[in-house]
């Protein structure tokens, strides 16, 4: 007669990753603790959000969360699921994070080496409501920045090493397009 093993695991479950390589072409899937651990490329989309008026949303992450708890961030948004565009993977966070369905526009994608690992960032941007409802459990406090206002915080507050790099690259790609 056979039998179940049961293993109890106080971490949350591993979330699985498409590994990439320079080329943002796919070898395989793994999770992604192993993905950071290794350093093995693999993609993340984020969103710079702006409202109406052209003002940025910042926003402090929650303690709770795993990577850079209690820091700021300027764009909204975590690794893709297998399978999952960088487009659907923003859209998905922005509903995660601030409860709101919008369909972000992907203005380019590069390889970030800022944060815990290198991996294929996808910048996008999206305008917003004013009224967002961030989950509590990855957002302890958002503001509407303008854009001086943002700089200035970037030199004076804690931000995410991506939010630094996201930040400059997303002002640089404006101007190229002006």
């Amino acid at each position: 007669m056979g039998y179940v093993r049961v293993c109890v695991v106080d971490e949350p479950v591993d979330e699985l990753v498409e590994r990439v390589d320079g080329q943002d072409r796919v070898l395989g899937v793994v999770g992604r603790r192993e993905a950071v651990r290794e350093g093995w490329l693999h993609r993340v989309a984020v969103t710079v959000c702006r409202d109406e008026g052209g003002r940025f949303l910042a926003h402090r992450r929650s303690e709770q969360v795993s990577r850079f708890p209690g820091l700021h961030e300027v764009p909204v948004g975590g690794a893709a699921n297998v399978g999952e565009s960088y487009e659907q993977a923003a859209a998905r966070e922005l509903a995660e994070e601030l409860g709101i369905r919008a369909l972000p526009r992907l203005l380019f994608t590069f390889v970030n080496r800022s944060g815990l690992s290198p991996h294929w960032l996808g910048v996008h941007e999206a305008v917003v409501p004013d009224a967002v409802v961030p989950d509590p459990d990855e957002v302890a406090w958002h503001g509407w920045l303008t854009e001086p206002e943002l700089r200035s915080a970037l030199r004076e507050w804690r931000f995410t090493p991506d939010s630094h790099e996201v930040f400059s690259r997303y002002v640089a790609f404006r101007s190229a397009r002006s």
